[in-house]
């Protein structure tokens, strides 16, 4: 895997790119000479691991005939403070799903996605604490 990272600025404007053509958008903080202009690194990561996550819980649901309709994550990540760096130090990730799923069958999704699969986790500092949850709203009837 290769990536190719180019700063477009005399700041701190980056863009990534990817082997595919893709890009992702980086800046930094205004103290740094950022203009927010795109995600800052440590967000990229947040958004990273829900996406690792997503990918798994999406063919594990699947795979359980469960029928997934809408999937939102929201992930926060809670920093040490006054640390340079400033590592994360816990990090928990909420998934809202729609459909017709069964509790069980989701709550076993979620776990396996996170703990089990999920290859950024994996690459994470072993201190940094992950929690998960969900929430369930049910799905139009067909």
């Amino acid at each position: 895997m290769k990536i190719t990272l180019e700063r477009k600025n005399d700041a701190v404007h980056l863009v990534a790119h990817n082997a595919e053509g893709n890009i992702l958008v980086m800046d930094g903080a205004e103290s740094i000479g950022g203009t927010g202009e795109g995600f800052r690194p440590m967000q990229v990561l947040l958004a990273a691991m829900a996406g690792c996550a997503s990918m798994d819980l999406v063919p594990i649901l699947k795979k359980k005939r469960q029928e997934l309709q809408t999937l939102q994550v929201e992930i926060t990540g809670e920093r040490a403070e006054g640390k340079t760096p400033a590592p994360f130090t816990s990090i928990h990730l909420h998934f809202i799903m729609q459909g017709q799923i069964e509790d069980k069958q989701a709550a076993r999704a979620v776990e396996l996605s996170v703990e089990k699969f999920c290859s950024v986790k994996e690459s994470l500092n072993p201190d940094i604490v992950v929690t998960h949850s969900y929430a369930l709203h049910e799905g139009p009837s067909n």
